[in-house]
């Protein structure tokens, strides 16, 4: 998969060459493109050597590292820091190495941050995730504040868009999160109602079934009524063969998934950019759907979109 900063991937590499094959100049078809000539040069001189698997990507590490720490000095690094969790400055002259490349071990092996082990028993607990998809889906739900038409405070300034705030309402954004992938689904609707949220559950099954999750095991909400007592929603996890769990009283971190998930919803789609009506933030809301699930970067997942773990869910991410 191509970086987040490059200039081409997979799909752009191929029109590069189909344009240089039907005879144009590499110059212009590089020009045209946005890229340096000698990037052009590279791709084309690659397709033409290996054909298309010489279009992809190809791993940044060098060959070989000769000054890497050895293999048996690593693993005397990882036993002290799990047996007797020492710090970078007391393995160092304990085995006579730099703090800072004992600190480089650490990070290498995730083992950097004592909170990632179990202190009983030294077993790395980095994160607490199920192991397959569809064991667990986190389910939540955000409100948002209407934008008026003409755009709100934040196009019109503040005192402008006081007046007509507090008269829109507000939107709910209804969101569910896979606990092992991080697929996740979001709808927009009026209301967090019993029958909005049992209909929402419907629809994010299809969305996951859709996308190879095919069965869901158990659904974690936080203590809404519609929730607790809905008699709709409780249909709806008994057609899914699911179980509905829920989080300790104000305890949000337990949902923490589907947590976090709200604040990017809101950093990179609700409050990307000033929007001048409502229809058109919740027309951006596919568009930031299908990035965050194919596209976007994630840490816990080593880089990796959230359907990588759904096509791969034996794959480890660290």
């Amino acid at each position: 998969m191509s970086h987040r900063n490059a200039r081409l991937t997979l799909h752009g590499r191929r029109i590069l060459v189909e344009r240089v094959c039907s005879g144009r100049p590499i110059a212009h078809v590089a020009a045209e493109m946005g890229i340096s000539r000698p990037t052009a040069y590279k791709w084309v001189r690659r397709w033409r050597a290996e054909g298309e698997p010489g279009l992809l990507d190809r791993p940044s590490s060098p060959y070989s590292t000769p000054r890497r720490t050895p293999a048996e000095l690593e693993k005397l690094v990882c036993e002290l820091r799990v047996s007797r969790k020492l710090g970078p400055a007391r393995i160092g002259p304990i085995l006579g190495m730099p703090a800072s490349t004992v600190h480089r071990v650490l990070v290498r092996q995730g083992l950097n941050r004592l909170s990632f082990l179990d202190r009983p028993s030294g077993q790395v607990i980095r994160r607490y995730e199920r192991e397959k998809p569809g064991e667990l889906i986190h389910v939540d739900v955000k409100k948002l504040g209407r934008i008026p038409d003409g755009g709100g405070h934040k196009t019109l300034g503040r005192q402008a868009g006081r007046a007509t705030r507090s008269a829109m309402g507000f939107d709910y954004v209804h969101s569910a999160v896979d606990d092992h992938s991080r697929l996740a689904y979001s709808e927009i609707h009026r209301d967090e109602k019993v029958a909005t949220c049992a209909a929402f559950l419907t629809r994010a099954a299809a969305f996951f079934h859709s996308h190879g999750i095919t069965r869901i095991e158990r659904v974690l909400t936080d203590n809404a009524w519609a929730y607790r007592k809905g008699l709709a929603w409780k249909a709806v996890l008994a057609d899914l063969g699911a179980t509905g769990k829920l989080t300790r009283a104000y305890r949000p971190q337990t949902n923490g998934k589907v947590e976090r998930f709200n604040r990017t919803l809101l950093d990179e789609w609700a409050y990307l950019r000033p929007y001048t009506s409502n229809d058109e933030r919740t027309a951006a809301l596919p568009d930031f759907l299908h990035t965050y699930n194919h596209h976007r970067c994630h840490t816990a997942l080593g880089g990796n979109p959230p359907i990588t773990r759904v096509n791969n869910p034996a794959g480890q991410y660290i």
